[in-house]
């Protein structure tokens, strides 16, 4: 469970923390938010996520906006 104090500080739980670290982004949505775990070393996150790939970062950007705008019914 996280906890918030009455300075609006989040406290996540020791066991989330160890397995996703102490780093979030903040994402807003509709219902809610979503706390994505930010890297140590996002390059080096970024390399081992597309290790193997053969498409260019614009291939792989145009993917990235078709799916979004399949996915938004457009």
């Amino acid at each position: 469970m996280v906890t918030t104090a009455d300075n609006g500080r989040v406290y996540i739980p020791k066991d989330l923390r160890e397995k996703f670290g102490e780093k979030f982004h903040i994402v807003e949505r509709d219902d809610g938010i979503v706390l994505v775990p930010v890297s140590d070393n996002p390059l080096e996150t970024l390399r081992e996520e597309f290790e193997g790939v053969d498409k260019s970062a614009d291939e792989l950007k145009e993917g990235a906006l078709k799916q979004g705008m399949e996915e938004a019914g457009n």
